[in-house]
C-alpha cells in the first residue's frame, strides 16, 4: 500500500487554519482519510466551499475521501465577542443569555442559564479549561466567580453538570444542518449529546424527511446518560464518536479511559465504525510537537482498535495543523506495527453475522495471516462484508472494489480498508477480471508482482450477494 497511509484512520477538522485549496491537499496528502465540518462554527456558505474543495481534490487524486459535517446538538456556548476576554481567580463576571457582548456582559447563546444556574454549583467553559462559581442570579443575569481560568474564547462550550436533559435532541439549528447535508450529499452526519437511541432515530427522520435518503448518523458519547443506553444506541447508530470534551466534563475525568475502552469494544462487537476524538494532540495547536503523554493517548485509542482518531482544533485552528497530521500517522504506524496492537478477534465476539459469514470472514483471515499475504481484496456492492473483515483486526490491507463511490467513501473510514471505484467490475471472477485486477493492486494500490492476496467475493458473480468464496491469488499469475 501507499507508503504514508496507516490502517488506523485519520479525521481532520477543517477551520481556519485549514480553509484554502493548499492547506486541505496537503492534509489530504499527509494521511487524513475524513474531513470533519463543525457546524458549531462558520455558515452555510463556507462550509459548502470547503466541500467543493474537498471533491475537487479527491477527483484530482483519484481518492474516495468522506466528509463528515458535526452538528452543534443542544450546546450551550459562549456568544460572539470581538476579542478574547481576560479574566483572573476570584474576579467577579456576569453572564446572560443575549446576542451580544456590552457593558462587561458575556454573552451565552442559552436563554435558559439563568433559570438552570444553582448558587454554589459550578459553570465550566471551553472543555473545562475554565471553572466558575455561581454566587447569585437576578433576573436573566447569572453572577460567578472565577475559581480558574485565564482567558474567554468565543463560541467555546458551557456546562453546567447535571442539566440540558430537557434539551430537544435535535435543535432547530441542526435541523437546518441536516438538510444542508442532504443537499450536499456528505457522507456522515454526527449528532452532538445523544443520549438515548430515539435522539439518533429522531435525527434519521429528519434526514429521511429532507432528502429522502440514509446519510450514516454517528452517535457521539458525550454524556452520562448515553453510557447507560450505550448499545442500544450503538444498534440506532451508524457510528460512534468517543467524544471525551464534554464526557470528561460530565463525568469524572478518572472515569474516561475506562469508558473509552466500554464504548470501543462494543462498537466493534456491532462492527460499527468507531472514533477517538477531543485532545488528542492538544498541545500541537501552539506547538510543533506533541507531549509524551499526548503520543501515548493516540497510542492507546488504536490499541483499544479504534478505526479512527480525530483532530480538532488541531487542524481546525492550530499553528501546525499538517504537522499534527503526520504526527498522528506516525505514531498510528508505530502502534500497528508493534507486537502491542491486537490483531486478529475472534469472530465470536462480532454480533449479527449469520454462520456463513462468520465461517468466511474468520477463514479469510486465518488463511492471509498463515501464508503471509499481502492484502485481502473484497468486491462489495452493499458495503455489508468489509466491516465484519475490519473488525478481525486482519494484518493484512483490506482493499475494497465497489462500483459505488458513495459506499467506497462510506467504508473508508474503517480500520485498515482502503477503497477503489470500478463501475465494470459487476461479472464473473474470469481470466480477463484477473488481468484487470492485477492492474489495479500493482498501479493503484501499490503491490508488486508474486505478492499473493486473499480475494473474498461471491460466486458466481463478484457482487451478486452474500460472500461465498475465498481463493489466494498470486497478482500476476493467471491461471
Amino acid at each position: 500500500m501507499e507508503e504514508y497511509r496507516a490502517k488506523t484512520k485519520i479525521v481532520a477538522t477543517l477551520g481556519p487554519s485549514s480553509s484554502s485549496y493548499e492547506k486541505i491537499k496537503e492534509l489530504a496528502l499527509s494521511g487524513v482519510t475524513m474531513f470533519r465540518i463543525n457546524t458549531s462554527h462558520g455558515t452555510k456558505e463556507e462550509h459548502a466551499e470547503k466541500i467543493s474543495i474537498i471533491r475537487q481534490i479527491a477527483n484530482e487524486f483519484n481518492r474516495n475521501i468522506p466528509i463528515l459535517i458535526d452538528l452543534q446538538g443542544p450546546k450551550i456556548r459562549v456568544g460572539q465577542i470581538k476579542e478574547p476576554i481576560e479574566i483572573t481567580i476570584g474576579q467577579e463576571i456576569i453572564l446572560q443569555h443575549t446576542k451580544e457582548e456590552k457593558n462587561g456582559i458575556i454573552p451565552v447563546d442559552y436563554e435558559g442559564i439563568a433559570k438552570d444556574a444553582t448558587i454554589g454549583e459550578k459553570i465550566l467553559l471551553d472543555d473545562g479549561k475554565i471553572g466558575l462559581r455561581v454566587i447569585k442570579t437576578e433576573g436573566e443575569k447569572v453572577y460567578a466567580k472565577v475559581e480558574y481560568g485565564n482567558i474567554i474564547k468565543p463560541r467555546k462550550g458551557i456546562n453546567i453538570p447535571g442539566i440540558q436533559s430537557s434539551l430537544e435532541a435535535v435543535t432547530t439549528r441542526d435541523k437546518d444542518f441536516i438538510k444542508f447535508a442532504v443537499e450536499q450529499k456528505v457522507d456522515y452526519i454526527a449528532l452532538s449529546f445523544v443520549r438515548t437511541a430515539e435522539d439518533v432515530k429522531c435525527a434519521k427522520y429528519y434526514a429521511k424527511a429532507f432528502g429522502d435518503v440514509e446519510i450514516p448518523i454517528i452517535a457521539k458519547i458525550e454524556k452520562p446518560q448515553a453510557l447507560e443506553n450505550l448499545e442500544e444506541i450503538i444498534i440506532a447508530a451508524d457510528g460512534i464518536m468517543v467524544a471525551r470534551g464534554d464526557l470528561g466534563i460530565e463525568m469524572s475525568p478518572q472515569e474516561v479511559p475506562i469508558a473509552q475502552k466500554k464504548i470501543i469494544r462494543l462498537t466493534n462487537i456491532h462492527k460499527k465504525p468507531c472514533i477517538v476524538a477531543t485532545q488528542m494532540l492538544e498541545s500541537m495547536i501552539e506547538e510543533p510537537i506533541p507531549t509524551r503523554a499526548e503520543a501515548s493517548d493516540v497510542a492507546n485509542a488504536i490499541i483499544d482498535r479504534t478505526d479512527a482518531i480525530m483532530l480538532s482544533a488541531e487542524t481546525a485552528s492550530g499553528n501546525y495543523p499538517v504537522e499534527a497530521v503526520r504526527m498522528m500517522n506516525l505514531i498510528s504506524k508505530s502502534v500497528e506495527e508493534s507486537q502491542f496492537i491486537m490483531t486478529d478477534l475472534d469472530v465470536e465476539l462480532i454480533a449479527e453475522l449469520n454462520a456463513t459469514s462468520q465461517a468466511i470472514a474468520s477463514s479469510a483471515v486465518n488463511i492471509a495471516k498463515k501464508i503471509k499475504a499481502k492484502g485481502i481484496l473484497i468486491f462489495t456492492d452493499k458495503g455489508y462484508t468489509p466491516p465484519i473483515i475490519s473488525k478481525l483486526k486482519p494484518k493484512a490491507p483490506i482493499i475494497v472494489v465497489t462500483t459505488k463511490e458513495e459506499i467506497a467513501r462510506k467504508l473508508s473510514i474503517f480500520w485498515g480498508v482502503y477503497t477503489y471505484v470500478d463501475k465494470n467490475c459487476n461479472c464473473l471472477l474470469d481470466e480477463a477480471m484477473f488481468k484487470k485486477i492485477d492492474k489495479l493492486l500493482t498501479q493503484r494500490a501499490k503491490f508488486n508482482k508474486g505478492d499473493d492476496i486473499v480475494i473474498v467475493n461471491s460466486a458466481p458473480k463478484l457482487m451478486s450477494g452474500t460472500i461465498n468464496t475465498i481463493r489466494v491469488h498470486k497478482i500476476g499469475e493467471v491461471v
